[in-house]
């Protein structure tokens, strides 16, 4: 495996695959990775003849009183895995290389953006899309791979790439796990051993409603006060929101009809989570 750290660096290499009529799959993450990631990168492996991961914590998808600086970083680790999980390259580049002096062009969905993280996170969105684009523009991938767990992004993602005409596929892959049902997530890093414990009533309060949709329940609102009673029933939690919306639009719904997407994000403690689980009756 090999890490290229410029993007003139990068864009030679992938000159030389494409010269090569090689596929590629990519793979882009913001580091410190887990078996989410490396779900995605067996994914690309499978699939296409070079596998290509970039890490890079993008600093415009942050908001001035986010996480940025402290974002948990270990590139020798990550490095690690991506050589045990077969990827070819490894983007590694700074943001001053990305974002080069005087930069100012960004990308913006709209529609997608407005509800769920959007909500709270109004520049989020542009930041993520931005960066996405000139990731796909560097490494021209014909297949991208992306988590559920961000199902927002995803869809986000998704509609950019038709809008703008890209030639690339966008593959969305299950959430991965952990045993006890808490969502792989860089950030439960934070989390202490009492709030990573009551990190599981996100997990527990999709099951709920998993279980009320297979007894017959549909009234979305009957569905969430029984999820907000279980996330509330943890002494760290704070609500961000529980949303239940068509999987395509991204738009609210009263009833759980067709491909629905209930939602959430929650704050345990300082560290902001997110899960979901999709629905299709």
């Amino acid at each position: 495996m090999e890490i290229i750290r410029s993007v003139d660096g990068i864009k030679e290499k992938i000159k030389q695959i494409k010269k090569n009529n090689k596929s590629i799959g990519f793979v882009p993450t913001m580091g410190f990775l887990h078996e989410g990631h490396l779900s995605l990168i067996s994914e690309a492996r499978a699939h296409n003849e070079i596998v290509v991961v970039s890490v890079f914590v993008n600093p415009t998808q942050f908001g001035p009183t986010e996480d940025f600086e402290n974002y948990p970083r270990n590139e020798e680790k990550d490095a690690e895995l991506c050589a045990k999980e077969g990827c070819d390259y490894m983007f590694i580049p700074e943001p001053s290389d990305m974002y080069r002096e005087g930069y100012n062009t960004y990308t913006e969905v709209f529609g997608l953006t407005e509800g769920l993280c959007g909500a709270t996170r109004p520049s989020h969105f542009r930041g993520v899309c931005t960066v996405v684009l000139k990731l796909f523009n560097i490494v021209k991938p014909d297949r991208a791979y992306f988590g559920q767990k961000d199902a927002q992004q995803f869809a986000v993602i998704k509609k950019m790439v038709f809008d703008i005409n890209l030639s690339v596929e966008v593959i969305g892959c299950p959430i991965v796990r952990e045993a006890d049902g808490l969502a792989m997530s860089s950030r439960n890093a934070y989390l202490s051993e009492c709030e990573r414990q009551e990190a599981l009533v996100l997990s527990s309060s999709l099951s709920r409603a998993k279980a009320l949709i297979e007894a017959g329940e549909r009234e979305a609102f009957t569905i969430k006060e029984e999820m907000i009673k279980i996330i509330n029933g943890s002494k760290s939690s704070n609500i961000d929101y529980v949303e239940f919306v068509d999987n395509r639009s991204l738009k609210p719904i009263t009833r759980v009809e067709g491909e629905v997407l209930i939602a959430m994000a929650v704050r345990i403690g300082k560290t902001r989570l997110i899960d979901n689980m999709v629905v299709n009756l």
